[in-house]
């Protein structure tokens, strides 16, 4: 069987949904067909997205392509982490300790509580009035 071009990973955190595609090459990473810095403008968001790739020590010897939508900007940059985090151990099965170390490997299991009936939000309550 001969061993596949891409390595596929999909990332979830919160609504944010990453589908991730990653190969050996020179080092280019697109999200959205824009590059990292433009496509993630905080510097937290772009180190969180590409922590997968600094703990395994691989950076600049992949090409990571992702198609990232739903959710906001913080919620893609962990979705990202999570993809990238995948389809690495697909690429190479020996980086999952590392990775699993890292906690790049668990899935952020908190969603936002839905809102209750008769309530503001989640929690907030209407102020109470004894008398």
């Amino acid at each position: 069987m001969p061993t596949p071009s891409y390595f596929w990973g999909t990332g979830r955190r919160k609504n944010a949904i990453a589908r991730v595609r990653v190969c050996p090459g020179d080092g280019s990473i697109e999200i959205n067909e824009r590059t990292v810095e433009d496509y993630f403008p905080r510097e937290v968001w772009q180190s969180q997205a590409l922590a997968p790739l600094k703990v395994a020590g691989i950076e600049g010897r992949v090409n990571v392509f992702v198609r990232a939508n739903g959710g906001g900007l913080t919620g893609q940059a962990g979705a990202v982490r999570l993809g990238i985090a995948r389809a690495l151990l697909k690429l190479n099965p020996e980086l999952r300790p590392a990775l699993k170390k890292a906690g790049l490997l668990t899935r952020d299991p908190r969603m936002v509580e839905r809102k209750k009936f008769g309530q503001k939000g989640a929690r907030g309550l209407r102020q109470f009035s004894k008398r």
